[in-house]
């Protein structure tokens, strides 16, 4: 029996998963679906006979915290099971021709955890599905979004077939010079930037506190305060709340999170460093670890004062000026940056009689 485990924010890698799920069903052979988001990891059970499949997407050039901690408690393979993974991982189309993202450790990482945990790696595939950070792009445009989502699931679905065929398919390893490259970003990314990510979300006064975003976060990230979405450091920035907003009220604080980290510099560098004891500035030299340090130093000083004037922007948002200032400098405010759904027929849902589809809701 097929184990398929996912994690999804706007509905990518839940397509995926899907997907093999369909393929595996269209052979008569047994497979369930679950969204690791939903389960206790301890109380999952794999069998001597289980084929294993795990689909995330690609944060940061590494599988998302929630991820990682799945795979970190996942149990043990019972009888050398066959395991394969998935990333999707920021594609985009231009002038027709779709163009890859990149999977940084990802793979690597995942297919090192389960095979320290017994399990024969059979599959290793990144799905180059539509890139929906928009915090950082407008939203691709709904015929990209199709023509990629329609490649892709030719992809995957050819994929799963190797492996149905008793194949290995290790595309991912064709990536691995250019993935060891930007691996440094990716501990980057882990240990400050996802943070930084986190605290760069507001509500305009278009929100009307529904609360859908805070029922509908896959990590608990958000909490209604004051009457506004509040995000905390939980957040993985899988963007399904600013995606699914029937409000369009969630916006990235564009302003606000480059303004502070910027000022901060400054601050440090014209201020703060030149008025250091002599006796301390020499003595700690230009080499690599005083640079680390340093860095460590200012990393941890943004993230503290970010969080804190986090906590004010929230408050002053309910005066109408603070929150015009702050809406007015988020580019996701402008009407030309899209959000971003997957096609309502993107997922395929088997049944007992092959496949049908229905539309996502993250």
């Amino acid at each position: 029996m097929l184990r398929m485990f996912f994690f999804s924010g706007t509905g990518n890698a839940r397509s995926v998963a899907h997907w093999i799920v369909a393929a595996w069903r269209n052979r008569d052979r047994s497979a369930d679906i679950v969204d690791l988001a939903k389960v206790e990891t301890h109380s999952i059970r794999i069998d001597s006979d289980d084929e294993v499949g795990i689909a995330s997407p690609t944060h940061g050039f590494n599988f998302p915290p929630i991820t990682l901690r799945f795979l970190f408690a996942f149990p043990r393979a019972p009888n050398k099971n066959r395991a394969f993974v998935l990333n999707t991982r920021a594609g985009v189309r231009f002038f027709g021709v779709c163009l890859p993202g990149l999977s940084g450790v990802a793979q690597l990482l995942a297919a090192f955890v389960l095979l320290l945990k017994g399990y024969r790696v059979v599959g290793m595939r990144p799905i180059d599905l539509p890139s929906n950070w928009i915090s950082l792009h407008p939203g691709l445009r709904e015929d990209n979004i199709c023509a990629i989502f329609e490649r892709c699931e030719t992809i995957t679905r050819r994929f799963a077939e190797r492996l149905l065929d008793g194949k290995r398919d290790l595309r991912a390893l064709w990536d691995l010079p250019l993935d060891l490259l930007i691996a440094p970003i990716s501990l980057g990314y882990y240990l400050i930037g996802r943070f930084w990510f986190s605290k760069s979300f507001v509500a305009s006064r278009a929100c009307d506190a529904c609360g859908a975003c805070v029922a509908q976060c896959p990590t608990n990230a958000l909490e209604l305060v004051d009457g506004r979405p509040f995000w905390t450091y939980r957040c993985e920035s899988c963007m399904r709340c600013m995606n699914q907003c029937p409000k369009r009220a969630i916006e990235t604080a564009h302003g606000f999170a480059i303004g502070v980290p910027a000022l901060l510099s400054i601050v440090l560098t014209t201020l703060v460093y030149p008025a250091l004891p002599p006796i301390i500035s020499p003595s700690l030299g230009d080499g690599v670890l005083v640079a680390l340090l340093r860095n460590a130093f200012e990393a941890a000083l943004m993230l503290t004062v970010l969080v804190l004037l986090y906590r004010l922007l929230h408050r002053g948002l309910r005066l109408r000026l603070v929150e015009r200032i702050v809406i007015a400098t988020s580019l996701t405010h402008f009407g030309f940056w899209r959000r971003y759904r997957a096609p309502k027929n993107a997922v395929t849902t088997p049944t007992a009689d092959g496949p049908g589809t229905k539309g996502l809701d993250g």
